[in-house]
């Protein structure tokens, strides 16, 4: 009964002790699908390659309009506060 008992206690140590000292698990990140594809540009490609370059790149530009449009708005805010603020002084220094 005792060799029963230390077996599996022996066989289990060396399953231990002959593992791998890998910390990191290779892993894909979000997105990832795999190898690269050939050629690595988008120009040479098949038409959905290029449909999909196509789409990014609008997604990208509208994106781009988007935060024009709000710096150009938050720009006009701050003009109109500053005139606000030179009138102000102004009828001050005319006092």
């Amino acid at each position: 009964m005792l060799r029963q008992f230390i077996r599996p206690a022996a066989t289990a140590n060396r399953a231990v002790m002959t593992r791998s000292f890998s910390v990191a698990v290779p892993r894909m990140g979000e997105g990832d699908t795999g190898a690269p594809r050939p050629a690595g540009g988008a120009s040479s490609g098949d038409a959905f390659t290029r449909r999909e370059a196509a789409q990014e790149s609008l997604y990208i530009r509208e994106k781009e309009l988007e935060k024009l449009a709000a710096l150009k708005k938050k720009i006009a805010e701050q003009r109109k506060h500053l005139d606000e603020l030179e009138g102000h002084i102004d009828g001050l220094t005319r006092q």
